[in-house]
């Protein structure tokens, strides 16, 4: 199995330890990972703003970096269900099987590795954000509106790992109110809707949030940030890629 690592322009420039602690988790699962240098951003931030016609570059440099790997990972929610959704370039069979073959970590874990153990100790209260892109869109967990059998890849995933203790949310799938392009057309509503989402987990004695995706647990740092607390983020990655740090 060969596995292309795709990591967004956000984790790339501000949260590089988390594709660091990505790759050092595939490669102890036994996955030969390659990552292409010449990658760029995705297209997502023009798509997301109405301008997916401009982002036609970003598509076809992400099939030349990409087409030649069995699978396609990458430790973000909202960039994996971009490329899911809206890759099109001008090979369309081609960008069909691309697709079809990109996945969010977790659910790369769980649904292709089939990881049933992980080797990782984080003896701390961490409270999960169940991301929006990652939920709603790809599926990793269930909603709480549906009257359906409750499931969640990432905290599976997290039941793994020794000494990991997660803390239950009043409102465990509540949106943090990043949403991209709507923190900056609705400042104050994502303001907001962050403080409400830190509050929850404050409530309940975490030490860390973690999620799949760095967009939100960013706008949830700031917020932390500003308030002077102690609680601190961390992507999903690092924590089952930890050694009891």
């Amino acid at each position: 199995m060969k596995v292309g690592l795709f990591i967004p322009c956000y984790v790339d420039q501000f949260y590089p330890n988390a594709a660091i602690a990505t790759l050092q988790l595939l490669e102890k699962l036994g996955v030969e990972v390659g990552y292409p240098l010449n990658q760029t951003c995705c297209g997502q931030p023009m798509a997301n703003s109405g301008y997916e016609h401009l982002a036609g570059g970003c598509n076809e440099l992400f099939a030349d970096n990409f087409r030649d790997f069995d699978y396609i990972v990458c430790p973000s929610g909202s960039c994996t269900l971009h490329i899911k959704h809206h890759l099109h370039t001008k090979d369309e069979a081609e960008a069909a099987q691309i697709r079809h073959r990109v996945y969010e970590l977790t659910e790369f874990l769980t649904d292709i590795l089939k990881v049933e153990k992980l080797e990782a100790s984080f003896p701390h209260k961490v409270g999960l954000h169940q991301s929006c892109h990652g939920q709603r869109g790809l599926h990793t967990s269930q909603m709480t509106e549906l009257v359906a059998e409750d499931f969640s890849k990432p905290r599976k995933l997290l039941n793994m790992v020794k000494g990991l203790e997660i803390m239950p949310l009043s409102r465990p799938d509540e949106c943090c109110g990043f949403g991209g392009t709507f923190c900056v057309a609705e400042e104050a509503v994502s303001s907001k809707m962050g403080e409400d989402r830190v509050a929850d987990h404050l409530e309940h004695g975490v030490e860390y949030i973690t999620a799949g995706d760095l967009s939100c647990l960013m706008h949830m740092e700031g917020i932390l940030h500003r308030q002077g607390s102690k609680v601190g983020v961390i992507h999903i990655a690092e924590i089952l890629n930890a050694n009891g740090n």
